[in-house]
């Protein structure tokens, strides 16, 4: 079975259903399952954001952080302006995601997904294969 990474992004104070939702939506894409997941990370930045970690909490996944430095250090197909004026790196869920897998920008099975839940917030999810 493949093992995967999620790499997750979402507005502060984004709803644990709206973050829920975009994971499941991106499982979807990729043809996988919440079992195919290993772990989580996001940005440091989002080390109390009450959405990821209950997320992570439910589905028994370890989280890791990185800083906006080592995420801005990843190549991404999906860099964003507005992500790098906000947190100080082009790109979240994906670097997040390539970083946990120890892998590169080659084993992103599913490039940034996002969903605008029923709160008006936003979350974006990708996923890179496990390398070990």
């Amino acid at each position: 079975m493949i093992r995967v990474a999620l790499g997750l992004g979402c507005d502060r104070g984004a709803s644990l259903w709206t973050l829920e939702t975009a994971v499941q939506r991106a499982l979807a894409a990729a043809n996988l399952d919440y079992g195919a997941v290993d772990l989580a990370a996001t940005i440091d930045k989002k080390n109390d954001e009450q959405a990821i970690l209950s997320l992570a909490q439910r589905h028994g996944w370890p989280l890791r952080f990185y800083s906006a430095e080592e995420l801005s250090q990843v190549q991404v197909p999906s860099p964003s302006e507005t992500v790098q004026k906000h947190m100080g790196t082009p790109a979240v869920a994906e670097a997040a995601a390539i970083l946990a897998s120890n892998g590169h920008m080659g084993d992103l099975l599913l490039e940034k997904c996002g969903h605008k839940g029923d709160d008006g917030k936003n979350a974006t999810v990708s996923i890179a294969r496990a390398r070990g």
